[in-house]
């Protein structure tokens, strides 16, 4: 069990086996950037393998003229807590920062006009939910719109190269955490990620886009197999691993349903809640016989967020085998098991409703949740949720960079 986790995990920089698009694009000395003008939309994760920001590297390169700074979710320099909305400011490089998660979550003509070419990079979790995918599409089509290069800066995505789960997000439900008709899942790199969207005509126009590849990156690897660095994406994601932790547990966290750990030191790696037997639902989950996964009783009482103070009880879960789980549906179980034990704490009830519209845009549809409370029954949902992950990964691969 423990030698499954560690797989998954960055345990400590190793030989670098990886070079990044900002090592790639250093090695180069900055050619495609001579003599421009550059927009920088990045955050704590944009480093090379010293940890020295892009921010710095970019600002210090010759012949590269730094003018805008963009931040995302958290911030340029994370400094802004999930959800809250990030200021403009000048950074202390003397560069000024305009802010994508505000007022505006794409970059206004305002913001473009002393600028050439749009430079992005910042790591990402391979989750279609989590936002700064939705930032770069949105910058792409900012781009295109007002004749800007938009260069992506590649990264490794943490949950490998292969892994496609969920059903696209359908027009309805498009959404700043389901911005493109992806999977949930959608096994590329935010570089490949950048081609399809631009190449499929996801973006309306696209943009003059150029993607600085990584170097000695294979689609099967793990993130600790890079010898890279994990800084982590966003306070609750420190540690490679937590990539997939987040992929299982993460729609059901829409809801205050049950915590998933997140307030309490195991984040997105359990489902926990009041007055329930941590030994039954265990038992129960164990019984499930899911592929590459386990269950143990756990008992907490979180810090913060969901249950703050309260004795909780529930499962902690662990990803024995990567290759065979199916991350996404791990949550789902666990919501039939608690409807099943529990009828009176199921999920979907006068006291989640309010979240009902923010379930269905992570998920990108409401026929996961329509679905899924007629019975409480997983297979219900299961043809609905891997209806589209065939198509999708054969479209997906006239966009690979790597093998």
């Amino acid at each position: 069990m423990m030698a499954a986790l560690l797989c998954l995990s960055q345990s400590g920089m190793g030989a670098q086996r990886v070079k990044t698009g900002i090592e790639v694009l250093r090695e180069s000395g900055f050619k495609m950037l001579q003599g421009k003008r550059v927009g920088l939309i990045t955050n704590p994760t944009g480093v090379d393998s010293q940890l020295k920001s892009t921010v710095d590297i970019l600002n210090e390169a010759a012949g590269v003229k730094l003018v805008a700074l963009y931040g995302p979710e958290h911030g340029v320099r994370g400094d802004v807590y999930a959800g809250d909305h990030v200021d403009s400011i000048v950074d202390k490089t003397g560069v000024p920062v305009y802010s994508l998660y505000g007022k505006s979550k794409k970059p206004t003509p305002d913001m473009l006009r002393d600028v050439d070419v749009i430079v992005y990079d910042i790591q990402d979790i391979g989750c279609r939910s989590y936002t700064f995918i939705s930032t770069m599409g949105l910058a792409m089509q900012a781009a295109a719109e007002n004749d800007k290069e938009f260069v992506v800066l590649d990264r490794p995505n943490p949950l490998g190269g292969v892994k496609i789960e969920g059903n696209l997000a359908e027009d309805k439900f498009i959404s700043f955490v389901s911005q493109f008709k992806i999977p949930y899942l959608y096994g590329l790199t935010c570089g490949e990620l950048a081609k399809l969207l631009n190449n499929e005509n996801m973006l309306g126009k696209k943009c003059k886009l150029t993607v600085v590849p990584m170097k000695g990156w294979k689609r099967k690897m793990t993130y600790a197999q890079t010898g890279l660095p994990w800084v982590l994406t966003s306070p609750h994601v420190p540690y490679a691993e937590s990539a997939a932790y987040y992929a299982a547990s993460g729609i059901l966290g829409e809801f205050d349903f049950m915590s998933i750990g997140v307030g309490y030191t195991l984040p997105f790696q359990l489902f926990a809640k009041d007055s329930i037997d941590a030994n039954v639902l265990a038992e129960k989950m164990n019984a499930l016989k899911l592929p590459g996964v386990l269950f143990r009783p756990i008992n907490l009482k979180p810090f913060y967020s969901v249950g703050r103070g309260l004795n909780y009880s529930g499962v902690q879960y662990f990803i024995t085998d990567y290759k065979v789980a199916r991350l996404t549906e791990i949550q789902f179980c666990v919501m039939q098991e608690m409807a099943k034990l529990y009828p009176e704490k199921k999920c979907f009830g006068p006291s989640t409703k309010s979240r009902y519209d923010m379930f269905d845009k992570v998920c990108g549809s409401d026929q996961i949740r329509l679905r899924f409370a007629q019975n409480m029954n997983v297979d219900d949902i299961l043809p609905y949720w891997r209806k589209d992950e065939d198509a999708f990964r054969k479209l997906s691969k006239k966009y690979y960079l790597y093998k």
